[in-house]
């Protein structure tokens, strides 16, 4: 199995998480301007979709390679995967926590009515139902702390009972909740009628049982990554390539070969999001294996990397949306919506790096110094 040093940076998987962070930025920022059927308002509304799925795979990989790790070379017992969590938590949950907490705060103060606000703190705002309106980028953390949560459960289960290998148990497990996931989005297809992209954007892909695999299939290219090393090197190339032929067929021919989402919801509630999970799956031999020299770039690129948390806890229903709140859009021209616009990523980037260095890092080095 190929080790690797969990505080080690790899160029390639800072970068994937840069851009990830800025396209689910810069695409939340159509929210400043007027709507347009003009292709780049259509292109860069893409990217925050597809900025989140860069995130579920690559969050996938990276952690499938820690429980990898801890479940082929420890007896992986309900100790080991509450220690797990409890990193993870260390992690994750004091910075979402907190930037709850002050929309929960800010939303009384302006008059805004939260519905079952108590979901929140158990990430259950979109368990298995359409993602509540409140703090609504949320959604994808949900999906993330669950599959960090079953993941575990089932290993320690697998571990008890299963004499087999434990590469090839650790791969039946991944691959079973996959298949999991699948079935669930199955199951929704049989029972729902009228699908619409709007409903498919609601109650499909922002909903945790219906997005699970997309971090699993991450899980599963950390297992392809550690026990076949030689060809994940090897056809890297050919394995990117295939994965911008996908994303452009996903992107660009769907319309034109008539998959559309009224005639076959079977395709985009079972089939869509998973081939584009696959799809950036694909992109991770390259971006896995390319490392750089310490430059000006490298380091911007691993600051934001860094910081791409804070970013998008802060970004959306906080800043942007407190912006617009006491801002009186309707009358700027284009030119003070750009001059708006640049004023909002810079509050961005200057409150998530104040974020980060004063409490997420702290949070980090608390967790590192308690092994």
């Amino acid at each position: 199995m190929k080790k690797q040093s969990q505080t080690s940076r790899i160029f390639g998987l800072d970068l994937m998480r840069a851009i990830a962070i800025l396209m689910v930025l810069f695409g939340h920022c159509l929210w400043i301007f007027p709507q347009s059927d003009d292709i780049f308002y259509q292109f860069l509304q893409l990217f925050g979709f597809f900025g989140v799925e860069l995130f579920f795979v690559l969050s996938g990989f990276l952690i499938g390679n820690i429980l990898l790790k801890l479940f082929v070379q420890n007896q992986f017992t309900v100790k080991t995967a509450l220690h797990f969590l409890k990193r993870r938590w260390f992690r994750t949950l004091p910075n979402y926590f907190l930037i709850l907490i002050i929309n929960v705060i800010l939303a009384a103060l302006i008059g805004y009515k939260i519905q079952d606000t108590w979901r929140y703190f158990f990430f259950l705002q979109n368990f298995n139902t359409t993602m509540l309106p409140f703090f609504p980028e949320s959604w994808s953390l949900s999906v993330e702390e669950f599959a960090y949560i079953f993941l575990p459960i089932l290993l320690v289960l697998a571990n008890a009972f299963s004499k087999k290998s434990k590469a090839n148990t650790y791969l039946f497990s991944v691959l079973l909740l996959i298949v999991a996931s699948f079935v669930a989005k199955i199951f929704y297809t049989n029972f729902t009628t009228n699908v619409t992209l709007d409903q498919w954007n609601l109650s499909v892909k922002s909903v945790v049982l219906y997005r699970l695999d997309s971090i699993y299939i991450g899980v599963f290219a950390s297992w392809i990554f550690n026990y076949y090393t030689k060809l994940w090197a090897k056809f890297k190339y050919v394995s990117m390539m295939l994965g911008f032929l996908i994303f452009f067929t996903l992107f660009f021919e769907l319309g034109r070969i008539g998959l559309l989402i009224e005639t076959h919801p079977y395709f985009w509630n079972v089939l869509y999001l998973p081939i584009t999970s696959i799809a950036v799956a694909l992109l991770l031999p390259v971006l896995s294996l390319w490392n750089t020299k310490t430059s000006f770039f490298q380091q911007l690129i691993a600051f934001i990397s860094k910081i791409s948390y804070s970013i998008y806890l802060l970004h959306y229903s906080l800043i942007l949306y407190l912006m617009k709140y006491f801002i009186d859009l309707s009358s700027f021209t284009k030119l003070g919506l750009y001059i708006f616009t640049s004023s909002y990523l810079m509050i961005v980037f200057i409150l998530s790096a104040l974020l980060y260095r004063f409490y997420e890092k702290p949070m980090m080095d608390l967790r590192d110094n308690n092994r």
